[in-house]
């Protein structure tokens, strides 16, 4: 036979060499008294060889029956692509052979419900996406039509008109600039150009930036504690920025007017900080945290999109992080405030 390894089951050839055996047993010996003739030395000779013929000729036909039909179930079964099971040895043990079939039957189990799950999120995201782009695209074109249609002959209406339609681009290149970067960070493409740097200076430099925005909510951007030394982290600096940006933005969107957010810088062990935001807005209700990092999704479907942004921003932020091989991690409480953290490498530990 073609197989490796064969585990043979004779209980049936044995069963049915025997009653074989017995039944021409009895018809030889009565024949052969009838006839005045018996020899019980030959009458065992006999039942002996009838029983091993027998034997030898059932198992082996049986054995060619089933690897046959067996085979042709590892053939089907390899049509399917499935290296692990092409690449076994063929049993004509039926508790091995099925066995393995229940065992490719739930792996293929599983793909099928992987497959599904990502159907169903490209269904979603092709959505987000749609529903993202036509906003903005739609806004462009009522301008630019009302525009055409004769709004061009006055010169203030056309300035008001070509500076909101400009705002439309302005947003769908942000959208798409940042589809494009998570693009990268997914497939790896991304590299990253680590160096030293301070991250209390860039923290600081990210609250000067978003001053204006914060002030419009009256939300104060605040360090947890007053720091006399710096903190020197091993990053891509650009990267790590938009990472804080992207989490202090998320903060003033959704705080509360008056409301504060907190930055602290701590470490976590030898070699390793851990920076968390903390604010005291809204927060996040649970059945929506495990899907937070996800594109396009949004807690509120309905009132998060009058802030603006891309949905892509705690997306952006998790593939930054992992991309360093770093975690980042989220609790929230309704009513009470959400904190955002991520792990930085600390420089001093860091091996040359």
């Amino acid at each position: 036979m073609a197989a490796a390894e064969i585990r043979k089951s004779y209980r049936f050839a044995i069963r049915s060499s025997l009653f074989i055996t017995l039944l021409l047993g009895f018809l030889v010996y009565f024949l052969l008294k009838a006839f005045g003739m018996v020899d019980m030395g030959f009458f065992c000779v006999f039942l002996i060889l009838c029983f091993s013929c027998c034997f030898l000729i059932i198992q082996s036909r049986i054995e060619r029956f089933i690897y046959r039909r067996v085979k042709k179930i590892y053939d089907d079964v390899s049509l399917l692509e499935s290296t692990d099971f092409r690449t076994k040895s063929i049993t004509t043990d039926m508790k091995t052979l099925t066995e393995e079939i229940e065992k490719f039957a739930e792996d293929k189990k599983v793909e099928i419900d992987t497959l599904k799950i990502r159907e169903e999120y490209r269904k979603e995201f092709l959505g987000n996406i749609a529903h993202e782009l036509k906003t903005p695209l739609f806004t462009v074109q009522g301008y630019i039509l009302t525009l055409l249609d004769g709004a061009m002959s006055d010169k203030k209406v056309r300035e008001k008109y070509l500076e909101r339609a400009n705002k439309g681009v302005e947003r769908l290149i942000y959208i798409v600039k940042d589809l494009d970067l998570i693009t990268k960070l997914e497939v790896g493409d991304l590299n990253l150009d680590k160096e030293e740097f301070d991250i209390l200076e860039v923290i600081q430099s990210v609250f000067d930036l978003l001053e204006m925005k914060a002030s419009k909510k009256r939300i104060s951007l605040t360090f947890d504690m007053e720091y006399s030394e710096p903190v020197m982290v091993y990053a891509d600096q650009e990267k790590v920025q938009q990472v804080i940006t992207n989490l202090l933005v998320n903060s003033i969107k959704y705080g509360n007017e008056k409301g504060t957010t907190e930055v602290s810088v701590e470490n976590l062990i030898a070699n390793k900080v851990i920076v968390r935001v903390t604010d005291n807005g809204e927060g996040i209700p649970k059945q929506h945290i495990p899907r937070l990092f996800e594109r396009f999704y949004r807690v509120d479907k309905s009132g998060s999109r009058k802030e603006g942004g891309s949905g892509l921003g705690l997306a952006i932020v998790k593939h930054i992080v992992e991309a360093h091989g770093e975690r980042i991690y989220v609790e929230s409480e309704e009513e009470v405030g959400s904190e955002f953290s991520f792990t930085l490498e600390k420089m001093e530990n860091k091996k040359s």
